[in-house]
C-alpha cells in the first residue's frame, strides 16, 4: 500500500463535502413534505415538515433565515434536473481523484451500489461491508491498497432488522431496484428452496448483491427487512462492525456517498470472521487477515486511539470476543500484534 498525495486527500474531503450536501438536498427536496418558517423574537426560521413512518408530522430544523438557505429551499424544491452543476462538480472531483491515485471500483459495482443509494438504502440505515467497504476505506484513510486484493464483484450490504429511530423515507424496496438496472439479477435459491433468498445473482457473471443482518440468538434462517422488500441472512459479529459507521465516496465514473464501517471496527471484525472461517475457506480467511492487518498499520501510524475506543468496545461485549480476536492475532505482523495485544491486557 502507499499513502495518497496530501492533493488528493484534501480533494476527498471536498468530495465527501459535495456528496453530503447533494444528498441532503436530494433526500429532502423530493420527499412528501414541505416547507415552513416560523417567526420567533421577531427572526424567520425555516424548517421542513413531512409525516413519519408512524403518521406522525414531524419537521427538520434547517436554520434561520439566510441567502443561502433560501437559495437551498429554492434549489431543493426544484426536479432533479437542476441538480445537474451538483453533479457535474461531483464527476470533475472524481475524475481528479482517479488522476490523484484514489482507489476506484469496477464500473459494474459501482452501476449497482449506485442504484442501491438512489433507492434510499443507505438512507435507511444499510452499510456497504465486504470489499468494497475496504476499498472506500483506503480512500478514506488516505492509502492505496495493493489492486489485486480489491477483485471482487460481490457487494455486501448489511441492516438491523429494524430501525431503531423513525425517518423520512418509509421503504426502499430492494429487488425492485436491482430490477430497474436492467442488467439481469435473479434471485439465489438457499440450501433450504422454502426459505427466501438473501442474495441476487446476474446469471453466468461474478455480480452478486447479498443482504445481510446480525443474528439474534444465533439462527441462521433468512429473516424478512420490511423496508428493503428482502430476506437477509443472520450473521454473528456483524453487530458490532455495524456501529457508529461513517460516510465515505465510492469512486468510479463520478461518486456516490455510502455509509462503511468504522476503520477500527471493520479490522478487529475481520479477525473476528477470520477465526470462524473453516479450513476449506482457507483463502477467504487469509485475506480478512490481510484486510485486517492493513487497516491496523495505517490506525496504529494515524489513529491509535480509534483502535483503543473499538477494542473497549469489544471487551464490553465480553471475554469470549477479545479471546477470539487474541487467538488471530499470531497471524498478524509483530507489532501489530503486540499492539493489539496490549490494547486487549494480554
Amino acid at each position: 500500500m502507499e499513502r495518497l498525495p496530501l492533493e488528493t486527500q484534501t480533494l476527498y474531503a471536498e468530495l465527501l463535502e459535495r456528496l453530503s450536501a447533494y444528498e441532503a438536498i436530494r433526500s429532502v427536496g423530493h420527499l412528501p413534505g414541505s416547507y415552513v418558517s416560523k417567526l420567533i423574537k421577531g427572526r424567520r426560521y425555516h424548517y421542513f415538515q413531512y409525516l413519519d413512518v408512524a403518521g406522525k408530522k414531524r419537521q427538520v430544523y434547517l436554520g434561520p433565515q439566510s441567502a443561502a438557505l433560501d437559495a437551498f429551499i429554492k434549489q431543493a424544491a426544484q426536479s432533479r434536473d437542476d441538480l445537474a452543476p451538483d453533479t457535474a462538480s461531483i464527476h470533475r472531483l472524481a475524475s481528479l481523484l482517479r488522476v490523484g491515485g484514489a482507489a476506484v471500483t469496477d464500473t459494474p459495482s459501482a452501476q449497482v451500489v449506485r442504484g442501491l443509494a438512489d433507492a434510499g438504502v443507505f438512507r435507511l440505515g444499510a452499510v456497504l461491508v465486504g470489499t468494497h467497504a475496504f476499498t472506500v476505506l483506503g480512500n478514506v484513510l488516505g492509502v492505496r491498497w495493493d489492486g489485486a486484493s480489491l477483485r471482487t464483484h460481490h457487494i455486501d450490504l448489511a441492516a438491523h432488522r429494524r430501525l431503531q429511530v423513525a425517518v423520512p423515507t418509509p421503504a426502499a424496496d430492494l429487488p425492485d431496484a436491482l430490477e430497474s438496472l436492467k442488467m439481469g439479477f435473479l434471485p439465489v435459491p438457499g440450501l433450504d428452496p422454502r426459505a427466501p433468498s438473501t442474495s441476487f445473482k446476474v446469471r453466468g457473471q461474478g455480480l452478486r448483491v447479498d443482504l445481510l443482518t446480525p443474528s439474534e440468538r444465533h439462527t441462521a434462517q433468512p429473516v424478512h427487512i420490511a423496508r428493503f422488500a428482502a430476506a437477509a441472512q443472520p450473521l454473528r459479529f456483524l453487530d458490532y462492525v455495524m456501529e457508529e459507521p461513517v460516510h465515505g465516496a465510492l469512486i468510479n465514473g463520478g461518486a456516490v456517498l455510502v455509509s462503511v464501517p468504522d476503520p477500527a471496527r471493520f479490522a478487529i471484525h475481520k479477525l473476528l470472521v477470520a477465526g470462524e472461517r473453516p479450513v476449506v475457506a482457507a483463502a477467504k480467511r487469509e485475506k480478512d487477515v490481510w484486510q485486517a492487518a492493513q487497516v491496523l498499520h495505517m490506525l496504529l501510524q494515524d489513529r491509535p486511539g480509534d483502535i483503543a475506543r473499538a477494542v473497549e468496545a469489544l471487551r464490553d461485549r465480553g471475554k469470549g470476543w477479545a479471546e477470539r480476536v487474541s487467538a488471530e492475532l499470531s497471524a498478524l505482523p509483530e507489532d501489530t500484534a503486540a499492539a493489539i495485544s496490549s490494547l486487549l491486557g494480554r
